[in-house]
């Protein structure tokens, strides 16, 4: 209970954080009179978020982004990414540098103290890496052994509570975890499973344990209040029709995340 309270105290303290500035009244009247809108998204969760070769933003969550840009502004370029790490994006989202955030973000009840969240619009689950001449094959084998996850993910709470005495390495960003896991920093990785899967793609050396150890619904969140109120509305519609429609299917079989 007292680690909980503590969790909620320190995510408080990120909302407050941003709240410096003068948040508008609508954000959503906000875009429509900008023209634009701005989004915080991911540059290393290929394939929801990620720069190509040309230092161009591509990925699931990228399109998500134009889909949304397209119902609301008409124009599916009337976007503006900005990158965002899992450890600074409420505090950038809360800033106003951003009007929302779509960068593989999961819903959980203690995020909902600091930002409101659209309805999910993808279903993860949280998995292990591991290399294929290591012996693990559960994560009650990771207690006293050393494991990466990423600051600000919902990794390191899924180890504390499978896997309490291991040893949790922490790191900025997933190129960065999968690089120091390539180079021996620790005995295994935790991240979503969709994340993994593309980190692993090409690489025979590794594996990935079977067991799915959460569920993490993937939403857009928003900043929390009534400012927020009807970009959230329209958010949610987007993702509706693109649901009834089947572009939202369309856009799983594209990246490769069909579930």
């Amino acid at each position: 209970m007292y680690k909980k309270l503590l969790c909620i105290l320190v995510l408080m303290c990120l909302f407050l954080s941003g709240c410096s500035t003068v948040k508008p009244k609508n954000d959503y009247k906000t875009i429509k009179k900008r023209g634009y809108i701005v989004v915080g998204v991911r540059s290393d969760t290929r394939p929801f978020g990620y720069r190509d070769l040309d230092g161009r933003f591509q990925g699931f969550d990228i399109d998500l982004a134009r889909a949304i840009a397209k119902h609301i502004l008409a124009d599916p370029n009337a976007v503006e990414f900005i990158p965002v790490t899992a450890s600074d994006r409420i505090s950038t989202l809360n800033s106003g540098k951003i009007d929302m955030l779509i960068a593989t973000f999961s819903v959980t009840d203690l995020r909902r103290y600091v930002v409101d969240f659209s309805k999910p619009y993808y279903m993860a689950g949280q998995a292990i890496l591991v290399r294929n001449d290591d012996e693990i094959s559960s994560v009650k084998q990771l207690n006293g052994r050393r494991i990466i996850a990423v600051y600000g993910s919902t990794g390191e709470d899924s180890v504390k509570m499978n896997a309490p005495e291991a040893i949790i390495r922490g790191y900025k960003d997933y190129n960065m975890a999968y690089e120091a896991f390539k180079h021996g920093a620790a005995d295994a990785m935790i991240a979503d499973d969709t994340i993994l899967y593309n980190l692993a793609l090409d690489d025979s050396t590794i594996k990935i344990l079977p067991k799915r150890f959460s569920k993490e619904p993937y939403a857009v969140a928003f900043r929390r209040g009534r400012e927020s109120e009807q970009l959230r509305e329209a958010v949610n519609f987007t993702i509706e029709i693109m649901e009834h429609s089947g572009k939202l299917r369309e856009l799983k079989r594209k990246w490769g995340i069909w579930q």
